[in-house]
């Protein structure tokens, strides 16, 4: 970016939600069906047909305005949007306009420097989705796919405090993992259940008056909307440094090119004939209704985030890999409740758990083991019974064989049990000193380094049953006689 100037960007960020009905009638909400099998004659937009309010979307609603510190509304009435849409048959959308159901919040992320940087939200209110126009399947025609259509969307709207694409992606990125630990939307762009448009104008620095905005839409995965927001900050800075205006439109990506092209000209509010839905009763949300969902939250991202590095003591690295998902940390929250070697539970979930479930296409919801008992394992560990090697190696393959078997029976069932009785590891070392006489000249020559080769001989003869604690003692001891 040109050191004169800095972006201003906002992120309007919709959300389909996980419900099994649409916004305002009973057809089923579901990715992947035959087009226009999941269609009514509510969907369809038959004259005298009357929308019914899904609760489940204001449930939906007031868990993401909790989690993001929002100022939740207490009435709402629904609105018209006035628009040629032609997949959506009524002509027009059901959305919230002067009241949302959310206003203010924040959502925290971390700035090009890893510092913390919150985002503020403008508000966040309730709207059906439109149907899918597809363009490329007939040469001549456009086809009009309407399971879409109805589908309910959360629009979280940001102020335009994002500076940087690189910020943008952040966003998106915590948003992501937000409204999939609060189970509200699956967050797959590439499916379109999280669409993201982006606002982005440019100022000279150190300016208060901010430049002709510029919406781009299309764009299907996170890392596209960095990509356009890149190529839009160039092309505006471009624009004004040759004396061009910059035209007030909406832009579409194009990720092949890597390239912004126009669309049309922005519309303005008036342009929606905004006028309140006539068919919809208001929505009341009471202090209970809000205490309930409340109750209901589960554990989120940054709470979990705080609590591991803070109390229990993890790097923020770690912590990052173990929140990253729900499930990961859902499970290792599962496992500390039976240890309290935090460190090594985070280790095992993110090393041996996750190479299992990776090389097996698994979710973490279908690894076999237990957290109590992958915990069981790391209790034998810390109690010096076995190795960490021999519980990947040998015991960790066996249980999730044998989930319900206790790891220490496995243990004894593949005697593998460690040996602290001195006599016999001083047996296992008089055996590798005979075995390797040069080796021993060349130690008591000077050649210190031999001992993790002498280590290494032991466990072979061992079959890794020797303490390493006190072996590699003995061993330094005996090596010196």
């Amino acid at each position: 970016m040109n050191e004169k100037y800095e972006a201003v960007i906002g992120l309007e960020v919709h959300a389909q939600m996980l419900t099994k009905t649409k916004a305002y009638s009973n057809d089923i909400n579901e990715y992947g069906s035959q087009p226009n099998t999941n269609v009514s004659v509510i969907t369809l937009g038959h004259p005298g047909t009357l929308p019914m309010m899904n609760k489940k979307t204001i449930e939906y609603a007031i868990r993401l305005g909790l989690a993001c510190h929002c100022n939740i509304a207490d009435y709402q009435y629904f609105a018209r949007k006035n628009y040629f849409y032609p997949d959506l048959p009524k002509g027009y959308q059901i959305t919230q306009d002067k009241t949302p159901i959310c206003t203010g919040g924040e959502i925290v992320i971390k700035d090009e420097n890893g510092n913390d940087k919150s985002i503020h939200l403008t508000r966040i209110h309730m709207e059906e989705d439109a149907g899918k126009s597809i363009h490329d399947v007939d040469v001549f025609d456009t086809l009009v796919d309407l399971n879409r259509a109805g589908v309910p969307l959360l629009e979280i709207v940001s102020e335009p405090d994002i500076k940087t694409s690189q910020e943008a992606y952040n966003y998106l990125t915590e948003v992501r993992k937000l409204v999939r630990y609060l189970d509200i939307c699956d967050g797959n762009m590439e499916e379109g259940s999280l669409r993201c448009d982006a606002n982005i104008s440019v100022m000279l620095k150190g300016s208060k008056v901010y430049g002709t905005k510029v919406e781009v839409k299309n764009m299907n995965s996170i890392r596209n909307v960095q990509r356009a927001i890149e190529f839009e900050i160039e092309r505006q800075i471009e624009a004004i440094e040759k004396g061009e205006e910059i035209a007030q439109e909406t832009r579409s990506f194009d990720a092949l090119k890597g390239i912004t092209i126009s669309m049309r000209s922005k519309e303005a509010a008036n342009d929606y004939r905004y006028f309140p839905e006539p068919d919809l009763q208001p929505v009341f949300v009471g202090k209970e209704q809000i205490e309930a969902v409340k109750g209901e939250m589960p554990p989120l991202p940054r709470e979990l985030f705080a609590k591991y590095t803070k109390e229990l003591g993890l790097s923020e690295y770690d912590a990052y890999v173990l929140t990253d998902t729900k499930e990961v940390a859902l499970y290792y929250e599962a496992v500390i409740e039976h240890t309290k070697n935090f460190k090594a539970a985070a280790n095992w979930v993110m090393g041996d758990v996750k190479s299992y479930i990776n090389h097996r296409g698994l979710e973490i919801t279908d690894f076999p083991v237990p957290a109590n008992q992958l915990a069981a394992m790391i209790q034998l560990i810390d109690d010096g019974k076995v190795s960490t090697s021999i519980a990947s190696q040998k015991i960790f393959p066996e249980l999730t064989e044998n989930p319900t078997e206790s790891p220490l029976k496995i243990a004894e069932r593949l005697n593998v049990i460690q040996e602290s009785n001195s006599d016999s590891i001083k047996e296992y070392i008089l055996k590798v000193i005979e075995l390797n006489p040069n080796e021993v000249a060349r130690y008591k020559g000077g050649e210190k380094q031999l001992t993790g080769f002498f280590m290494g001989q032991l466990m072979k003869v061992s079959q890794g049953k020797a303490d390493p604690k006190q072996a590699n003692q003995l061993l330094r001891e005996m090596l010196e006689q």
